[in-house]
Parts: structure tokens; sequence; C-alpha cells
């Protein structure tokens, strides 16, 4: 991002594939730092009517993070069945390469409509945003408000899926 003080935050590319329906993994590159790494999310236990799922993952450390990776676990929960408001909220726990510490993370995801969503981000040190949108069923384009210390940054976000074997 433009006002972020650290290369591997400009720009950053993601090639996932989803391996089964409850596994991913990828790599994740950052052109202008030179920085590859392994992405992972593995759905540990499935959301029920009365749990929250487990997802644990790994990916690049936290936006600001000039190198490393990190690790995390999170229990995630759609709460809309219970309360009849489309949220989502998840808190985790992410071990950090860079500050090598673990951080209590978590957020909320809000379901604005079919195509439109916000997901308002805790990373253990800074608070993020991201307003999305889906068109076509498999574009999904994005406005990031990201803070660092108290100052915000505005990046943009753009993914495109894939039918997996499946899903057809």
């Amino acid at each position: 991002m433009p006002g972020i003080d650290v290369d591997r935050a400009r720009w950053r590319t993601t090639l996932a594939y989803q391996v089964t329906p409850t596994l991913s993994a990828g790599l994740e590159y950052n052109p202008i730092a030179e920085d590859v790494g392994l992405i992972a999310n593995w759905l540990a236990l499935p959301e029920t009517d009365d749990a929250p799922a487990l997802i644990v993952g790994t990916s690049s450390d936290r936006i600001g993070t000039p190198e490393r990776r990190a690790v995390y676990a999170t229990l995630s929960k759609d709460l809309e069945g219970w309360t009849n408001l489309p949220i989502a909220p998840y808190l985790g726990l992410s071990y950090s390469g860079y500050d090598e510490e673990v951080d209590v993370i978590g957020g909320v995801m809000v379901r604005w409509s079919e195509e439109w969503s916000s997901t308002h981000i805790w990373d253990g040190h800074n608070l993020h945003h991201l307003l999305e949108t889906t068109f076509e069923e498999r574009h999904t384009v994005g406005l990031l408000v990201v803070e660092l210390d108290g100052a915000y940054d505005v990046g943009l976000t753009y993914s495109i899926n894939f039918a997996m074997p499946w899903e057809e």
C-alpha cells in the first residue's frame, strides 16, 4: 500500500488451490519485496448449528511487517440463525514470526446483501476494514482501509474463483 513503509505491503499476489472442500494451499508472492511464501487454510472443524468452525492456517505476517510468516487458528460462527443479523464474527490466536509472539485476533463479517459484504479485522495490533462486492459469480473487488498505528491507507483487492470439481 502506498503509505505503508514496507515493500511487502505494496503489491501482493496469491495463487491458492482448493485441494479438498476443507483444505486450500498455495503461494503468496510479493514482487516488490521479492518475498514468496506458503499460504494454507484448513477447516479443521466445520460450523454446526450450535458450535463455531475451527480454521487453522498460515500466511505472511500481518500488514506492516517487513518479513516472516504467521500461523493462526480461529473460531468463527455465522450468527444469522441466532440473531437474525447477517453477521459472522471470528476470534483466534496468531503466532507472529516477525514479533515472535502470540496475538489475539478477531473480527466480524457483515453481509449487506447477496453481492456486498464488509469485514472488520483486528490483527492483534491494528484494525482494518474491507468492503467487497462480487459480480458474475466469481469476481470479487474490494476496498481495503488499513490502519497502522493511527495512520490510514487505502488499497484495492481483486480475486477470481474457479469452480472445483466437487462444485460442478
